[in-house]
């Protein structure tokens, strides 16, 4: 009998949790596995794609944990993971882990809790309630050593976390597409320097830093041009998008920095990429960074999380301290100025990938972890039952 697995995520937009729980719920066996999803909002491309797959979602829509409608949400859900007779529920991130986990510990065998960075955006009393609420759960899944140390210094038992890094899927980064013909169809000299960044466009991704740096390679690669892939969430201001594009008009490159919004083909867009540039303020292991890897671009990244668990600074790729556009612009120059080098480090990268964050080693240390923790409670609730039976005889 397969194991019954409910997710339980915030939204299903595109990031970069969102694309490893879809990732590992695409891969994981159907023979071993029947998995479900719930949501505290139903928005996102992800919605479209667990309908197609047929794979079932239910909706929680809480606005705020402090009312009442909160907690007949949560009423609500315990209810349904009992009736579906679910064997271990997955919660992600702050709102999914806040919402899900205390329910849970009622209605299913195994609770398993995600952390995926260091919450440099929660307060501390989120923060609070994040460590408390976890420490129900069987198990805390961190993809990243830095998050396990984070964890561990602000007193979590490190016997309750299992770090499992991202996977990326290499068969999407074999080069498909033309890259001369994807520069033309962005309106980028086919053999023009091409600087890009993707990310969600949030404040702590690095994107002001990225533009300033790019006004600074600017000059000195004059027909240096640039990408920013993505967009923000709805839950983010939009009026950002509107800021960057303004900072980069009075920093003199407007009409050289393109921002594409969200796009479909990342990894022919990386593989098209003369260096892939991460300066985010705040990671745990960055799946752009892997697929960048993945991709063979050459790299240039601050220097934050569990960056240097993946990327070796001098050996397969660069690395640079946060918020430092000066350090960001000489280590970008440095690999336009060495094409060679720039692609030993690209081709270093992706073996790194290859051997150590695959896809296939991803999901089966996580299919590993949920049969391990699930036999465990059906060992100790048979124990149980013995003792009981036992206690019942005498």
């Amino acid at each position: 009998m397969s194991i019954r697995l409910m997710n339980v995520v915030p939204t299903l937009l595109c990031g970069g949790t969102e694309n490893q729980f879809m990732t590992l719920a695409r891969a994981l066996d159907p023979r071993r596995f029947s998995v479900r999803f719930s949501c505290l909002r139903r928005w996102g491309p992800f919605v479209d794609e667990l309908a197609e797959r047929g794979i079932p979602l239910d909706e929680y829509p809480v606005t705020t944990f402090r009312s009442v409608n909160a907690l007949t949400q949560q009423v609500r859900f315990a209810r349904d993971v009992r009736r579906q007779g679910i064997d271990i529920v997955h919660t992600y991130s702050f709102y999914g882990n806040v919402f899900a986990v205390p329910p849970a510990r009622f209605a299913a065998p195994v609770v398993v809790a995600s952390i995926r960075d260091r919450g440099l955006y929660l307060s501390k009393m989120q923060l609070r309630a994040q460590r408390c609420i976890c420490r129900l759960a069987d198990r805390v899944l961190v993809n990243a050593d830095a998050v396990k140390r984070w964890l561990v210094n602000d007193g979590f038992p490190a016997s309750r976390i299992t770090v499992i890094p991202n996977g990326v899927d290499l068969s999407r980064f074999i080069a498909t597409e033309n890259p001369a013909e994807l520069r033309r169809s962005l309106g980028v000299p086919e053999h023009a320097p091409l600087v890009g960044v993707v990310s969600r466009l949030h404040r702590l991704k690095g994107i002001e830093d990225f533009l300033d740096a790019a006004a600074l390679i600017a000059a000195k690669h004059p027909s240096a041009h640039f990408l920013v892939v993505g967009q923000p969430s709805p839950v983010d201001n939009h009026a950002y998008l509107e800021e960057l594009m303004t900072r980069a008009q009075h920093l003199g490159i407007g009409e050289r920095v393109i921002f594409t919004g969200l796009r479909s083909d990342v990894p022919a867009l990386l593989s098209a990429m003369s260096v892939s540039v991460l300066p985010s303020l705040n990671e745990a292991l960055s799946n752009v960074l892997l697929e960048s890897m993945a991709a063979g671009a050459p790299v240039v990244a601050t220097d934050v999380g569990g960056t240097t668990e993946a990327l070796r600074d001098g050996h397969s790729g660069l690395l640079i301290p946060p918020s430092n556009p000066a350090a960001l612009a000489a280590a970008v120059d440095r690999l336009l100025s060495d094409p060679a080098l720039a692609c030993t480090f690209g081709g270093r990268a992706r073996q790194a990938i290859a051997d150590k964050f695959s896809l296939d080693r991803m999901v089966a240390a996580t299919a590993v972890l949920y049969q391990d923790l699930l036999a465990r409670k059906r060992k100790q609730g048979a124990a149980r039952l013995r003792a009981d039976a036992t206690a019942g005889q005498a």
